[in-house]
């Protein structure tokens, strides 16, 4: 049975929820007015810190392309531009749940307590999966997923041994636990979500998908991949989903705290479409001036989800000063980001022929002897 709260299933009054307009005043559209109770029991100072979550990441990954395009890494994929969707949803996590990132959810990993150079130290090269996901001080986070939509597979059968355990739907939302895998609008046409859907679905797990449409599949459109909302592809498999304005943090957040305590609670696992837009490119090795047009992107930085916050708060009362040191923290966690990537040792060139297999193989050693001597021919040559 499900809550008075609970996603609607008419596909007529199912519209996207929102809860700021773009100018950062309340203008709550239909769908949105269930949630509002949410929003309304949120202080001040939680308020403050979805704001302060958004910029000081923001600061974060402008470093990281930074650092990257300084050759201190390999690849950086920027979440500029997709700070409220994911501020919003993993603010509405409980500490006893688990989060199944993709790739880009930096800010998420930050809040659950993953220092931030761990994932760099992923980017560079300098480690195999960043941080350790059984480690409590990282918030039962785990490590990123660049195979796409891999990571669904993951979340929904973990989520599955929460229910086998009996670890949800006792009524104790301080202990029962649930589940959040992230995707996105290009990773949502693989098979494997299909499949974690499936799954999910068949065993009522406790369990929330996430997925950013953020308009580019690389390249791709998304309305090359689908003429209808992405939402309504989960709840063909009987999964109740909901489209939400994903530059609206405060929507992310009530959206995200009402399914979470639904499946938690043992109704089953739940979807969100979080609509956004990816404002930079899919990683530094992509080039968006060739496939979208700056007209598009100035048509997303108007619904920029920082300034939209920050323009609430002002309304609010929100003090200079409060922005002053949110701006001061923001400087500071990068120039530490910067300082500590820097003092990284570069990546040993073995380190990429190490666990490929978990038994020494032939291939490895024959490729890891082509590189030492590619490498001394160089040497021989100066």
């Amino acid at each position: 049975m499900t809550s008075p709260g609970a996603f609607p299933q008419d596909p007529e009054i199912d519209t996207t929820v929102r809860i700021l307009s773009a100018d950062g005043t309340i203008a709550a559209s239909e769908a949105a007015e269930r949630y509002l109770p949410i929003v309304e029991a949120l202080s001040d100072a939680e308020l403050e810190q979805f704001y302060r979550d958004m910029t000081v990441i923001r600061a974060f990954d402008r470093q990281a392309t930074l650092l990257q395009r300084q050759g201190q890494l390999a690849l950086w994929p920027p979440s500029l531009g997709q700070e409220a969707a994911q501020v919003g949803s993993a603010r509405a996590a409980r500490a006893q749940d688990h989060i199944f990132p993709s790739y880009r959810e930096h800010v998420v990993c930050r809040i659950r307590g993953v220092d931030p150079v761990d994932i760099i130290k992923l980017m560079r090269g300098t480690s195999h999966g960043g941080w350790d996901p059984t480690d409590p001080k990282n918030g039962n986070t785990h490590i990123y997923t660049l195979v796409l939509g891999s990571q669904t597979l993951h979340a929904t059968g973990y989520a599955m041994g929460i229910a086998f355990d009996g670890r949800h739907g006792s009524g104790d939302l301080d202990k029962d636990e649930a589940v959040v895998v992230y995707y996105g609008d290009g990773a949502s046409s693989q098979g494997d979500v299909h499949e974690a859907m499936v799954f999910a679905v068949s065993y009522q797990t406790p369990q929330v998908f996430f997925l950013q449409n953020n308009h580019w599949a690389i390249s791709v459109p998304v309305s090359t991949q689908s003429p209808v909302p992405l939402a309504d592809r989960a709840r063909g498999y009987g999964m109740p989903s909901i489209r939400v304005d994903g530059n609206d943090v405060l929507a992310s957040y009530a959206v995200s705290k009402l399914a979470l305590d639904e499946a938690r609670g043992g109704a089953g696992p739940r979807a969100i479409e979080a609509v956004t837009y990816r404002m930079g490119a899919h990683t530094t090795s992509d080039d968006p001036t060739k496939y979208r047009t700056s007209d598009e992107e100035q048509s997303w930085i108007a619904r920029d989800p920082i300034a939209r916050m920050r323009a609430y708060l002002e309304g609010r009362g929100a003090s200079e000063a409060f922005f002053a040191d949110v701006d001061a923290e923001a400087a500071a966690v990068a120039a530490d980001a910067r300082t500590r990537t820097t003092q990284l040792e570069a990546p040993s060139r073995d380190s990429m022929f190490a666990h490929v297999y978990s038994e020494p193989h032939p291939l490895m050693d024959e490729q890891r002897r082509w590189l030492a001597d590619y490498e001394a021919s160089f040497e021989e040559g100066a």
